[in-house]
């Protein structure tokens, strides 16, 4: 079966790890020698990792290494892992005195999901590194989907699942877009050739009918958004297309209109959004505005998928649930 996640993208691999006996875990994405890139932040409560540096007017213009991560704060502890996996593999920027692994990152908050308090580390990352690989990406509740919820307007009683999703859009003249994106919105999520809810906040607890955030939104002035459920969206968009630092801020800014077109509502005060974009390729003469159009699209399909193929966890019910129960109607949503 053809590759459509992210590792259809020559030169990357993509490792998970999972913290044993907690639902949270950590995902890595390492390109070959490293790679042009730029990100971008949106949410409100960002957890991030090493962003300053890969400010256009900033020295260093590649990355050797990526990582998300369960563990909120506690969980960018996965960052050494990952560094010390590079280190000793002779990856990272020369200094003159040895070379330095240039390593970014951000993190979920699924520390409400998380009762055990077992968080992603150090020896984490590294496990993460260890299974990376040029295999598709697994999907759902896995590496740091794991502990990713969605639909959290009215708190963690009743979210959904989310997870970790990929995707991986290839044009008829050969420009390659993937995304990868854990998936812990606090908002619904929305397919938008539909416009359907396909996972979000329910009527109540026991209840698989959704409440509908776009039109409960309608009725508040005030949104419960912390300590119930602080949330957010993190991953990475890639190309083939040989694109410079600054070139690739703007593409994960492009990038992040797929958070917006599938999730509602998106980059609120309580979510984290971060958008890493990379350069993996050669090909030349490619618009930039067209590698963020592409990317923006993978974003989209990949936080659908991330959800569609997650498992109910931890209490929370999951996509498949709702199908099994409604068979594909719409009730509530």
């Amino acid at each position: 079966m053809a590759n459509d996640t992210l590792t259809a993208i020559k030169g990357l691999r993509v490792g998970h790890a999972a913290v044993q006996g907690s639902p949270s875990g950590c995902t890595v994405v390492l390109p070959e020698g490293g790679a042009t890139a730029g990100v971008d932040i949106r949410g409100g409560a960002p957890g991030t990792y090493g962003t300053d540096v890969l400010h256009p007017v900033n020295l260093v213009d590649r990355i050797h290494g990526l990582f998300f991560t369960g563990g909120s704060a506690f969980g960018l502890g996965v960052a050494e892992g990952v560094v010390r996996y590079l280190s000793e593999r002779g990856t990272g920027f020369d200094t003159g005195h040895g070379l330095v692994p240039i390593v970014g990152g951000a993190v979920i908050f699924d520390l409400g999901a998380n009762p055990a308090g077992r968080r992603p580390d150090g020896a984490l990352g590294y496990q993460a590194c260890l299974a990376a690989s040029t295999d598709p990406v697994p999907e759902g509740c896995t590496g740091a989907g794991l502990g990713a919820t969605v639909g959290k307007l009215y708190g963690l009683t009743r979210a959904m699942k989310g997870g970790l999703g990929s995707s991986c859009i290839e044009t008829s003249n050969g420009i390659r877009a993937g995304a990868l994106m854990v998936v812990n919105a606090f908002g619904d999520i929305v397919d938008p050739e539909r416009g359907q809810i396909v996972a979000g906040c329910r009527t109540a607890p026991q209840s698989l009918e959704f409440a509908d955030a776009e039109r409960e939104l309608a009725g508040l002035t005030r949104l419960d958004g912390f300590p119930e459920g602080r949330a957010t969206l993190v991953g990475t968009v890639a190309t083939n297309v040989r694109l410079n630092k600054a070139q690739l801020t703007k593409v994960a800014q492009m990038a992040q209109d797929g958070i917006a077109r599938a999730v509602y509502p998106a980059h609120t005060m309580y979510d984290g959004d971060t958008i890493f974009a990379l350069s993996c390729g050669d090909r030349e003469g490619v618009d930039v505005s067209v590698v963020g159009a592409l990317a923006a699209r993978a974003v989209a399909q990949a936080i659908l998928r991330g959800v569609r193929k997650a498992v109910a966890a931890a209490g929370f019910p999951a996509f498949a649930d709702r199908e099994a129960t409604f068979g594909g109607r719409s009730p509530g949503g």
